[in-house]
Formats: C-alpha cells, sequence, structure tokens
C-alpha cells in the first residue's frame, strides 16, 4: 500500500509558498547532516514559480547541486531544455546546476552517458521532485518500449534513455531520465500537481499500485517511505 499524505491548497503561489519552505527545510537539514545536499527537480511550467520563491531562500547554496529529474535531448540553450530553466532560477545562487545530458543524438547512448556523469555525485538524493503529466508519465518514465528499463534497472543504475510512444507533441524529443530505483532511494520523494483532472488520475494511480497502467503508479508502488503530495487547484 503507497502511504501518500496529501497537502491541498486554493492556488499555485500557495502552494509555491508552501513547498519552497519544506524544500529549503530539506536542503537546510542535508546541509546540518552531510555538509552538501543533492537534490533532483522536475522541468515543466507547475514549478517554476516554486523555483522562485525557492532560490530567495538564504542558504549555503554554494554546497548545494541541482540536477534534473529528466531533460529533452536538445541544446542546453532551447527552450525546452528543463536544466537551462533550473539555471537561470538556480545559478545566481551560487548552487551547482549539473546538467544529465551532452550533445548525443542516440538517445541510448546519451542515457549511458549520463548515468556514467552521475556517478560522480553522492547519491542517494536528498530529494526527488516529481511532476506527473497528463498521460500519468513522471520525470520521463512515459509509455513506451523503454518503460521496463526505466522501472527496472538495478540499483546503481541513475539514468537511461528513453524514447516515449507516442511522442508528446508538445515536447516531440528522445529523453534522459532519473531511474525508478535512483529516484526511490531518495531520502524524501515529493510531488506537485494542480488541476482536478491530474489529482483524479493520481489517486487512482495510487490506488491501483502495482497493477496501475500508469508510469507514475508503478513508481509509486515500489516506494518504502511516505510520499508527500502537494496539490493546487
Amino acid at each position: 500500500m503507497i502511504e501518500a499524505e496529501w497537502w491541498d491548497y486554493d492556488d499555485a503561489d500557495e502552494m509555491a509558498e508552501a513547498v519552497a519552505g519544506d524544500i529549503g527545510f530539506i536542503i537546510e537539514s542535508a546541509l546540518d547532516a552531510r555538509g552538501e545536499a543533492l537534490i533532483a527537480v522536475p522541468g515543466g511550467k507547475t514549478p517554476l514559480p516554486i523555483y522562485e520563491k525557492l532560490a530567495q531562500a538564504r542558504l549555503n547554496w554554494k554546497k548545494v547541486t541541482i540536477i534534473p529529474t529528466d531533460d529533452r535531448l536538445v541544446p542546453l540553450s532551447d527552450e525546452k531544455s528543463n536544466v537551462r530553466a533550473i539555471a537561470q532560477a538556480f545559478l545566481p545562487t551560487g548552487a551547482r546546476v549539473f546538467p544529465i545530458t551532452s550533445d548525443i543524438s542516440d538517445y541510448k547512448l546519451a542515457g549511458n552517458s549520463a548515468n556514467a556523469k552521475l556517478a560522480d555525485l553522492k547519491f542517494p538524493l536528498d530529494l526527488a521532485w516529481l511532476g506527473v503529466g497528463s498521460d500519468g508519465h513522471t520525470a520521463s518514465i512515459f509509455p513506451g518500449p523503454d518503460l521496463d528499463e526505466a522501472l527496472n534497472s538495478p540499483k546503481g543504475r541513475h539514468a537511461v534513455g528513453v524514447m516515449p510512444d507516442p511522442l508528446p507533441p508538445e515536447a516531440p524529443f528522445a529523453r534522459v531520465t532519473l531511474t525508478r530505483s535512483a529516484i526511490l532511494s531518495a531520502r524524501t520523494v515529493l510531488i506537485t500537481v494542480t488541476g482536478e483532472e491530474k489529482k483524479a488520475l493520481l489517486e487512482q494511480a495510487i490506488e491501483d499500485g502495482q497493477s496501475s497502467k500508469l508510469p507514475i503508479g508503478r513508481v509509486l508502488a515500489e516506494a518504502e517511505q511516505p510520499i508527500d503530495i502537494h496539490w493546487a487547484a
């Protein structure tokens, strides 16, 4: 049974304030305990107000490394690049923003490269912050031929390359994503979602658990820690 705690907000701004505060506390706790913090954050539009508020926190950002939970195989300067938005928000704080993609067009090789790069970081993550797509994907764990690899890669495999099927029309690109094991090994797993449709989708995925047809349900079904879910209308 997935243990999930829901936090509901009246609007996205209220959620952004609360989630930024929670993430700031997670980072501060990691800094106190280990002298450094490693967090993975999602792309898309929902996180942007949270990025903005979090970047205002008075933390020892120079000891914080931030990676995307996933990224598209596009140039780092492309507006569709997740790490581009992360860098715009957090490089001014002094944080280390760590891209997981490189100039490799073959998505399988790009995944291998990302996994090798991530071996230089000190896993487990202090935070895996996830979003959820309207098709039930999370990070870039999508329906398609690479779903099984993303879900069932062995512990120690942090990233794989994936080709969503079907490709999302708004971003029709191959991806690199953190694996389920990399996500669920995190000390804290946090999800942010907005809208009634995604709330209903996520509730159903949690109820279905391992039998869920949605990637988010399959990911969460293996969680051993409670999951914090923040939702705004």
